[in-house]
């Protein structure tokens, strides 16, 4: 079994504190241990990455981008092996945590290219013989604080733009999934990054991701993962008015027009619920379908679901999903689905853990005939459950699809024009998709609104999200005046 080690200052320290195991989603099994930190750790990796970060925003920014293309071509070189450690703890499925590292190393190759592009500005002066400069400068300490569902590219979207805008960063993966993190750290130190420039701490997020978000050597926290836990970050980094970026819950609507091409529909809806076993903020978490299709929309999503292959993804191939993460989510989930069928739904397929598997593994599942109060279209699932309502029109449709705390993602499947175009003005969500799939790109802003978060990620808007400005203003005397 391995046995893992923080990262702190450029080195692996041997910890003589409490182990936590990490266990496989899909066979129960104990595959590995990490060190339990608490705040002392913190305190010791901030100070590393404050000690660090004056020497490192010294460097010229394409020497920091150097680094990061080095860090991003050794990911590449580990690709399966990352993956299948992904897959292990995380329940992914194999091809789907091989997507993930090498678009890890793809965003990483994309944020260093920003080294000669992010800039400052030149303003007009009301005085004569004045320049006003506005410089952007690095925070100085980011704190990571990471989810489980794609932690390794978590740690790209985090530390990529801090440390290429002359940032140091500490991260926090979750206590569910710190394998792959640990590894993300062995190829920073055989990369050769100064010490303290990255650094890894493991641990609870009550005490080491509290401690992080409550540091007053930390300049910026940037979090992904649930309401209550960015709350609590923004709760513990108020003391010091610290920066938080925050990317929260999802429950993302799904509207589907009477004209919309329904096999289309049913494709991109189904692989953005069962992708990562429905554990995805910003996938399709409830379809709205308007009433003359509903039934046969119904019906063939019905059979998609029920068709889903599921199981180990280190056993098994050509897989569409593996187990939940853990008992907990399992359980979960299960509950959500419970209170549905008690409200009224129509359970059409699914509904229960699987039987005869070892794991944390729970049916694909189509509910019917859902009501807009109920819980199942009110608050994230995450997991493979997939509620639906109808509507009549599509005035009704915007205005189902906006009642909700969250406002990460939505989709609409049409194709009128200019239906799309009213969906794009009056949808009230950080993200609109139109006849696709909900994934982002890497340069576009990932951002919610709500309480689906504060801030965002990706492209020259994410990046931004990690410098501060300062304005300087020179009076010179002009020749001869």
């Amino acid at each position: 079994m391995r046995r893992y080690q923080m990262f702190i200052d450029g080195a692996f320290l041997e910890h003589a504190g409490p182990m936590g195991q990490v266990v496989s989603p899909a066979t129960e099994e104990v595959v590995s241990e990490y060190p339990v930190g608490n705040a002392d750790d913190v305190d010791m990796a901030v100070g590393a990455a404050a000690r660090a970060q004056p020497k490192w925003a010294a460097r010229t920014s394409i020497d920091r981008a150097g680094h990061l293309v080095r860090i991003a071509a050794a990911v590449r070189e580990k690709a399966d092996a990352l993956a299948r450690t992904i897959s292990e703890e995380q329940g992914k499925v194999l091809a789907l945590a091989r997507t993930e590292v090498l678009f890890t190393a793809d965003y990483i190759d994309y944020m260093a290219g920003f080294a000669r592009r992010y800039e400052g500005e030149i303003l007009e002066s009301d005085r004569v013989g004045e320049n006003i400069f506005l410089f952007k400068k690095p925070i100085g300490v980011v704190a990571g604080i990471l989810p489980w569902n794609f932690p390794f590219f978590l740690i790209a979207r985090k530390a990529a733009p801090a440390l290429v805008t002359g940032n140091t960063v500490v991260v926090k993966p979750s206590s569910l999934t710190p394998n792959n993190a640990f590894e993300f750290a062995r190829i920073v130190e055989e990369c050769k990054l100064p010490p303290g420039v990255f650094n890894l701490v493991t641990g609870s997020g009550s005490e080491v991701g509290g401690s992080l978000a409550g540091h007053p050597k930390v300049g910026m926290v940037t979090f992904t993962g649930s309401v209550p836990g960015g709350v609590a970050i923004m709760q513990a980094a108020a003391e010091n008015v610290t920066k938080v970026s925050l990317e929260l819950g999802g429950k993302a609507p799904a509207i589907v027009m009477a004209d919309a091409d329904l096999d289309l529909a049913v494709r991109a809806i189904h692989a953005s619920r069962v992708l990562n076993t429905g554990q995805v903020c910003n996938c399709a978490e409830r379809v709205y379908v308007e009433e003359p299709v509903a039934e046969l929309f119904t019906a063939k999503m019905v059979a998609a679901m029920a068709a889903t292959r599921f199981g180990d993804p280190l056993a098994e191939s050509g897989l569409d999903m593996g187990p939940l993460v853990s008992q907990d989510q399992l359980e979960s989930v299960e509950a959500a689905v419970a209170r549905a069928i008690g409200d009224g739904a129509i359970l059409r397929t699914g509904g229960k853990r699987a039987e005869g598997r070892r794991g944390y593994h729970f049916e694909p599942t189509v509910l019917a005939q859902c009501r807009q109060e109920w819980d199942i279209m009110r608050q994230e699932i995450f997991g493979p459950v997939l509620p639906i309502a109808t509507f009549t029109d599509l005035d009704e449709a915007i205005a189902l699809a906006n009642d909700s705390d969250y406002g990460l993602t939505s989709s609409l499947y049409t194709t009128r024009l200019d239906v799309a175009l009213r969906a794009a003005n009056e949808l009230k969500f950080g993200e609109t998709y139109v006849n696709r799939e909900n994934f982002e790109a890497m340069q576009g802003f990932h951002a919610g609104w709500r309480k689906s978060g504060i801030g965002g990620a990706d492209g020259k808007h994410g990046l931004e999200e990690f410098l501060q400005t300062r304005v300087v203003y020179m009076q010179y005397n002009p020749a001869g005046k």
